[in-house]
């Protein structure tokens, strides 16, 4: 069952098709082909919620879509549950500070 698909290669999050449980291991289908990625989960991912696919540093803008669509706010883990506690979105940035 697939569990989790991204959008394109260069992503730095999928999105959780089916909740996702620490310790188990997900295949990550990109939308656009290519290369299939394993993730072990660190922690839950609800349906619907992303998945970091890779380390993301502290400050770094995290890639969706091939976008940024937001900033780290801390350090996340490959694995780890990416939402609103640790990714500060874009949407509303508009050259203000942070």
């Amino acid at each position: 069952m697939r569990k989790a698909v991204a959008h394109k290669s260069g992503d730095f999050v999928a999105v959780a098709v089916a909740d996702l449980s620490p310790g188990e291991e997900v295949e990550v289908r990109f939308l656009e082909g290519g290369e299939r990625l394993r993730v072990k989960v660190r922690e839950a991912v609800p349906l619907g919620h992303k998945l970091a696919l890779r380390d993301i540093p502290e400050g770094a803008k995290v890639v969706e879509y091939g976008e940024p669509i937001g900033k780290a706010t801390t350090f996340i883990p490959t694995g780890s549950h990416v939402h609103t506690h640790n990714l500060r979105s874009l949407r509303w940035d508009f050259g203000g500070k942070g």
